[in-house]
């Protein structure tokens, strides 16, 4: 345990932060989970209708400094891939 009041505070901050960060990354993965899984059901409509919401997720996550640019950015092709890809 902290003995330090430096170090208290910190361990108080980490907490809020992780707290705030777990919605973001929540969030993300169960859209994107769901999006997959309509691909899988093979339910286009929905899969393309829920695209938006992964993307807007996604950017502000990475505004955040939840994941990187790029990782929000490869996530966001990935599945834009895999929907037009299934839906030919």
């Amino acid at each position: 345990m902290a003995i330090i009041k430096s170090a208290k505070k910190a361990i108080r901050q980490n907490k809020t932060r992780r707290a705030r960060n777990l919605i973001y990354i929540n969030k993300m993965k169960s859209l994107l989970k769901e999006a997959r899984a309509f691909v899988a059901q093979k339910k286009a409509k929905e899969a393309k209708e829920l695209l938006p919401k992964v993307y807007e997720i996604l950017d502000k996550a990475a505004k955040v400094g939840i994941i990187k640019k790029n990782n929000a950015s490869r996530k966001k092709s990935r599945l834009a891939k895999l929907i037009d890809k299934s839906f030919k």
